[in-house]
């Protein structure tokens, strides 16, 4: 049976873009470019002779100028800051990501992304800045319906969170059964940074440093349906100068849907090489277009590599209890409420002479305003307290569209913050604009400017200001072939209006 015009016109689309789409070669090349500049004060470490150490008004030891001092029995000078020079920084930060298709081989792609970032300002104040050059990804990846395959540097995400590998990894599909495996090992990278565990660049850790590159490799396991998505991941980490586990875990974590809008969430992990639960959690979460809302039981334990001093210290997990509810009253009115409420283990420390806090609390409220489709107004205020500090703080943001194209906005913040086992509080006020240029769907303008006004309240003459004032410029290009952008021939546009006519 010959098929209706129409339907004969929608198969010769099709079919053409199915031929343009295997044919098609191209690359898109995105440049983002951030400069910032800051400015703020410095400190500058002084001594001065144990015998020429006063007492000052709170009944500590100070200099005879009013500086808080701290003096050791090992010692005959005690050590204290005064207010040091004004310090400028000038971080400049260029990323490139790179991906090519159509090399011949139906589903073969490369990808990559580097970053280079030094200061212009010649001092190396800023972090970040070394190694100048980063290659964060550079892999090939084949990809069909039934497997991926990637070889390379690459990044590898999940429950047990993220790690980068220089190496392979494999993922083999069933989607008639919803399964997927994935396996994946090589030499790893360092713990949020692209670099070799062993890069000068970590020269800080010095003897605690790994002197040869780590081994790591993993696997998960997942199973999709229409009611539930579960997932197995299991990694390992190997020191192999001394065939020594770094690491390892394994993890569960499963998501339920019951009922429409009604999801359970929750996953769990275990440290094999510690022979404990780590972090583990249970979210329940209702979500409509007027009202979400979510309730939370987590416990957090912290996890730290074997051949890190940080285990040493026997990191004490806490339990938290926190929900969140966001409600829409009116079509352009969003409330915000959040809380939680958290408490630490028995670390097991012997303070006879003092008692410390092991538990604590923290809240937010906020609300979104949108009296104009142009204009949208943003306002939070959130408290906390908690072992060692506490937490207020306010900020505030109206953002104006005076055109498609052109995106501004004001905020503005305050925040308190006062310490338990400190010498001084601080507050912190700031001020800012933002704006925004969107010139076409390849070039993006943006630059920033605030003023921070730090206050740090001490009883001595150290009560100085840190106040400082950035500003930060931004540039994202994006090039291409428009191989992607798959455009019908003039003979079917045509057919096209003449059908709709």
């Amino acid at each position: 049976m010959r098929p209706p015009a129409r339907v004969a016109l929608v198969c010769a689309v099709f079919s053409c873009l199915e031929v343009g789409a295997a044919a098609a070669q191209g690359y898109r090349l995105r440049l983002d470019t951030r400069f910032q500049t800051v400015a703020f004060r410095g400190v500058t470490l002084d001594s001065i002779a144990e015998g020429d150490v006063v007492v000052g008004p709170g009944g500590g030891p100070v200099t005879a100028d009013g500086f808080a001092v701290t003096c050791t029995p090992a010692s005959d000078f005690c050590q204290f800051y005064r207010p040091g020079p004004r310090l400028s920084s000038d971080p400049l930060v260029t990323s490139a990501e790179l991906t090519v298709w159509g090399l011949g081989v139906t589903g073969l792609s490369v990808h990559g992304n580097a970053r280079w970032g030094t200061d212009l300002s010649g001092d190396d104040l800023w972090p970040g800045t070394r190694p100048a050059l980063q290659l964060q990804q550079a892999y090939a990846q084949y990809a069909i319906t039934a497997l991926t395959g990637r070889l390379g540097r690459q990044h590898v995400t999940g429950r047990l969170g993220w790690t980068g590998i220089d190496g392979g990894a494999l993922t083999l599909r069933w989607p008639g059964a919803g399964l997927d495996l994935t396996g994946y090992g090589g030499w790893g990278l360092a713990r949020a940074l692209d670099v070799p565990i062993n890069s000068p660049s970590l020269n800080p850790l010095d003897n605690y440093q790994l002197s040869k590159r780590h081994v790591t490799a993993g696997a998960v396991l997942g199973w999709r349906s229409r009611a539930a998505d579960l997932r197995a991941e299991y990694r390992r980490e190997v020191d192999p100068l001394v065939d020594q586990f770094i690491s390892e875990r394994a993890a569960l974590t499963g998501v339920l849907r019951p009922f429409e809008r009604v999801s359970l969430t929750g996953g769990a992990e275990y440290d094999l090489a510690q022979g404990w639960l780590g972090t583990s959690d249970l979210t329940l979460r209702y979500d409509a277009a007027r009202v979400s809302a979510d309730a939370t039981v987590r416990r957090y334990r912290p996890y730290f590599e074997l051949w890190t001093i940080w285990g040493a210290f026997s990191p004490v997990p806490y339990t938290a209890i926190d929900g969140s509810l966001s409600v829409a009253p009116m079509k352009r009115l969003r409330l915000r409420a959040s809380g939680e409420r958290y408490w630490f283990d028995n670390s097991g420390a012997e303070t006879a002479l003092a008692s410390f806090e092991d538990r604590g609390w923290r809240a937010s409220f906020s609300a979104t305003v949108q009296p104009d489709p142009s204009l949208t107004l943003d306002g939070t205020y959130r408290k906390e307290f908690g072992p060692g500090a506490a937490l207020q703080s306010w900020d505030a943001r109206a953002t104006w569209l005076p055109t498609p194209d052109l995106t501004l906005s004001v905020f503005g913040s305050t925040l308190s913050r006062p310490l338990e086992f400190r010498f001084y509080e601080a507050q912190v006020d700031a001020v800012g604009l933002d704006a925004g240029f969107h010139v076409s769907d390849r070039l993006q303008l943006a630059v920033s400017g605030a003023k921070y006004f730090e206050d740090r309240r001490r009883l001595d003459a150290a009560a100085f200001d840190w106040n400082q004032f950035r500003l930060q410029a931004r540039v994202t290009w994006l090039f291409g072939s428009d191989a992607d952008q798959i455009r019908l021939p003039p003979a079917i546009r045509g057919a096209t209006r003449q059908v709709v006519r």
